[in-house]
């Protein structure tokens, strides 16, 4: 008797298993698919008069695939950015070339740059604010950018500076 109940009650459980299952890839399937992205949604029906009239339609719009890519291959970028970085920034103490100035100027405007533009793009909102204060932006990178590697070029260069500075302290 109770081996025959138990023996019901997983059927049924299976059953109702591969039932929920079966629906729940049908839903993802709908709720997932491109054409649904892009054809015109009917959220429900309204009952006027003894007829069904379909309710007005609603356009879902979704964001250019390349300008979601730019920005995942940005944020990748500044990520890669800042790991070369935790790298860099040691190395530099012990390694004092030509070409390790040039690498640290370039990651540390490059890492600056980036940190305002997000600074400037999140705060300064308007018709043309927004417009000149990202000139001024890139005016100030591109400046700091030949400052360091004047400095680099016509002087000891960023690592040494900095190698004399720690040990004159």
């Amino acid at each position: 008797m109770i081996s025959r109940e138990l023996r019901t009650r997983k059927g049924k459980n299976t059953k109702m298993a591969a039932t929920f299952g079966i629906l729940r890839l049908a839903n993802r399937n709908m709720l997932l698919s491109p054409q649904l992205m892009t054809r015109p949604f009917v959220a429900s029906g309204l009952v006027h008069r003894n007829r069904l009239q379909p309710a007005p339609t609603t356009q879902f719009h979704t964001s250019p695939r390349s300008l979601a890519a730019m920005a995942s291959s940005h944020w990748n970028a500044e990520r890669v950015l800042v790991l070369g970085m935790l790298g860099i920034f040691p190395l530099a103490y012990f390694v004092h070339n030509p070409a390790m100035d040039y690498c640290l100027a370039t990651a540390v405007v490059l890492h600056g740059h980036w940190g305002f533009e997000q600074i400037v793009t999140d705060y300064i909102h308007g018709p043309l604010l927004p417009r000149l204060s990202k000139m001024a932006l890139y005016g100030a990178s591109i400046l700091a950018f030949a400052g360091l590697c004047y400095f680099n070029y016509n002087d000891v260069g960023i690592t040494k500076a900095l190698s004399m500075i720690w040990h004159d302290l």
